[in-house]
């Protein structure tokens, strides 16, 4: 059995390394609706940056923005893993590290919204 095979153990190479995150994401991404919802919203403001003709800067904090959105998001979903897999039956402590998980996405994505607001709204008010 191959060292990436076996629970555990280290990845027998860099590029194992990548298929075994890239397949994260794809888990992410298959497995829970606001990660596709997040993605979605990543498209969308991609497409309106393109259109406002956003500046450099602009890129680089909707860029970190987005980022730490998706973040948390797959960071959400290890933990909910993780519970799930120590506490198969109800816990108070396991629903309390459940919220907490999903409170860090929420305060990610209210940051976002209010980074896409303050890059967005002067362009769009310029354009009216």
């Amino acid at each position: 059995m191959k060292p990436d095979t076996v629970p555990g153990a280290r990845s027998a190479s860099r590029w194992a390394s990548v298929r075994h995150a890239a397949r994260g994401v794809k888990r992410l991404l298959a497995t829970q609706m606001n990660a596709r919802i997040h993605a979605g919203a990543v498209l969308a403001v991609t497409a309106m940056g393109y259109w406002l003709d956003i500046s450099s800067l602009e890129w680089g904090l909707l860029i970190l923005a987005m980022g730490l959105v998706l973040c948390a998001e797959g960071l959400n979903t290890a933990v909910e893993f993780v519970v799930d897999l120590a506490s198969p039956q109800w816990s108070a402590l396991a629903r309390d590290a459940k919220d907490v998980a999903a409170g860090a996405v929420l305060i990610a994505s209210v940051a976002a919204c209010g980074v896409g607001l303050a890059v967005f709204l002067p362009k769009l008010l310029e354009r009216l």
